[in-house]
């Protein structure tokens, strides 16, 4: 795979809303990937700050789109991703990501060795302690609560590739196999969920079809960990935390398997939802006050989404 003609090509997509400050390092991480077959697609959500200017100004070879209006993180992606159609694998990446020269380069290895792969990520290290996993895959509890396999623990601890749950969408490569195929209704992610949480549905669907992700520690990354540092809940925006809390139901709603495990599991299910829920109510009201109007006239959607995701799992 040395010589550019033998290379897959890929796609980096990236979303940005008011990234000016992350913009410079982000992309000389980008540019800097000693992979031939390589272009750049960048989505700009109707940013206020410098973000488009930062990025015309450097004369970085991208393809640039500045929306009129911030569509999310979701839609912005599917937008990019439709534009890179011709590629075989797509790298999604935040802003706030600094890659390593390699790093695609370790993940394509990463999925041509592993035919059913349909994801996969490398170590993401804190900026301000890289010594410090930020992600090395994406974990899956019984409580259906998705959480950053390794977060707060040492690098050294993750040297071993593993096959995970699924992948960060912080800086995750997908094979466009995969895309078409889990892509509902021309949506690869959900646009429903506006922003968070849509990687772990992607995860999760991904693995109901058959496909399955990967942790590739020779692949570096430094990740500016925002909201999820906050040392108060209560610090974290509110749209972030009702988007998060509804968009937990909808992925369930997508993608549970009401086996026999899952009715087994079921009383302790409605036990953790009820301890969560009045917590909130106690607590944090204003999300259940955002969320449930929202989650009343999306749930009808999800179910349809529903339909079409578990006939594919039958046809498959």
């Amino acid at each position: 795979m040395n010589r550019m003609e033998d290379q897959p090509r890929v796609t980096i997509c990236i979303v940005t809303y008011n990234s000016a400050k992350y913009m410079k390092d982000c992309l000389e991480g980008v540019i800097s990937q000693i992979w031939s077959r390589l272009e750049i697609i960048i989505i700009d959500n109707a940013s206020s700050d410098d973000t488009v200017e930062t990025i015309t100004k450097n004369g970085y070879d991208v393809r640039l789109i500045a929306n009129n209006e911030n569509k999310g993180f979701a839609a912005a992606q599917n937008q990019a991703i439709l534009l890179a159609k011709d590629s075989e694998y797509v790298l999604v990446l935040n802003p706030d990501v600094v890659l390593d020269p390699n790093y695609v380069a370790h993940l394509v290895a990463c999925m041509e060795r592993h035919p059913k792969a349909g994801s996969a990520s490398g170590c993401l290290t804190l900026t301000d302690s890289p010594q410090q996993i930020d992600s090395a895959g994406l974990e899956m509890n019984w409580a259906r609560k998705a959480v950053e396999r390794g977060a707060g623990r040492l690098a050294s601890d993750f040297s071993e590739p593993s096959e995970v749950f699924g992948v960060s969408g912080a800086a995750a490569i997908y094979s466009m196999k995969m895309i078409n195929q889990a892509s509902i209704e021309g949506q690869f992610f959900d646009e429903d969920f506006f922003a968070y949480k849509e990687d772990v549905d992607v995860a999760w669907r991904a693995r109901l079809l058959g496909w399955n992700s990967w942790y590739e520690p020779s692949a570096k990354g430094l990740h500016v960990r925002q909201w999820g540092s906050h040392n108060s809940r209560k610090q974290i925006n509110i749209k972030i935390r009702r988007h998060s809390y509804q968009n937990r139901y909808l992925m369930m709603v997508k993608n549970e398997i009401f086996d026999l495990s899952w009715w087994l599991k079921l009383p302790l299910l409605l036990a953790y939802e009820a301890a969560m829920n009045g917590y909130l109510l106690l607590r944090d009201p204003k999300v259940l006050a955002g969320s449930w109007p929202a989650l009343i006239h999306l749930l009808p959607k999800s179910w349809r989404k529903r339909k079409i995701i578990h006939s594919r799992i039958r046809s498959s």
